[in-house]
């Protein structure tokens, strides 16, 4: 259970989070920094043990997601302020390894769980007439769904995304780059806040559609194969795509 002192902890920072969609003081905003510094440890000291980056170079980097955590940050929307920031932290650490090269290792574990949670996810649909929740995939995985989730980050980490795709619409081409406000961006490689709003946006999308916008446009399968490996009609792919794309678009702030 949380300690007084861990309650304290996450009111002072909510306080700080407060004052400083108030005032932008950067005094504040290393106040910030300084009490949530345990998030970014934690995350430096995961991938120094998935290369050969120093644990110094991955705490800096580290900080960068931080900072891009708190300015970003809406206290309106009721997320707790660690959830939101730890995607932004290990997107900026992840970015940063593949614009120096550096071969990331994602645990065979997880790579067999991703494997397996593909079937597992079918026979869940096939059981209870409905797309699984996160809930669900994770217990009959064996994990916890913390840890899922993650290994659904870390699977689309790493491979860029697909942003030229064309989804065939009746009112006109649409694509997953349109999404992305700064044109300047649009190619095979997302710039790096709009890749974390991205990935925090499909983190909220039902799973069906999740999968189907992940494979379109993570795995550039076509809508037929994505029908064939899930079993449904080429038709249900096409909606379930579009139905993706919109809410994208209004989880993302997209423009028309």
């Amino acid at each position: 259970m949380p300690t007084i002192a861990t309650n304290e902890l996450k009111h002072e920072i909510w306080q700080l989070l407060r004052e400083y969609q108030s005032t932008q003081s950067p005094d504040i905003r290393n106040q910030l920094v300084q009490l949530n510094f345990g998030l970014v440890r934690k995350e430096a000291h995961y991938w120094m043990n998935q290369c050969q980056e120093s644990y110094e170079d991955l705490l800096q980097v580290g900080c960068l997601g931080l900072i891009r955590a708190i300015e970003r940050f809406e206290i309106s929307k009721g997320h707790a302020f660690s959830s939101f920031a730890i995607p932004y932290i290990r997107g900026e650490i992840q970015h940063y390894l593949r614009d120096k090269g550096v071969t990331v290792r994602i645990p065979r574990r997880w790579l067999a769980i991703q494997q397996q949670a593909i079937g597992v996810s079918r026979s869940l649909r096939e059981q209870y007439n409905r797309q699984p929740s996160d809930a669900e995939l994770a217990a009959a995985l064996g994990v916890s769904v913390e840890e899922w989730q993650q290994i659904r980050l870390a699977w689309i980490n790493r491979a860029p995304l697909s942003l030229d795709v064309p989804i065939d619409d009746d009112d006109g081409a649409a694509c997953l780059g349109e999404l992305v406000p700064d044109h300047r961006y649009r190619s095979f490689q997302l710039a790096q806040e709009d890749r974390i709003r991205l990935q925090q946006a499909l983190l909220q999308l039902e799973n069906r559609t999740r999968e189907v916008v992940e494979f379109v446009f993570l795995h550039d399968l076509t809508q037929k194969q994505v029908a064939e490996r899930l079993g449904i009609s080429v038709v249900t792919v096409s909606r379930q795509v579009k139905k993706g794309l919109g809410l994208l678009k209004q989880l993302m702030g997209g423009y028309e």
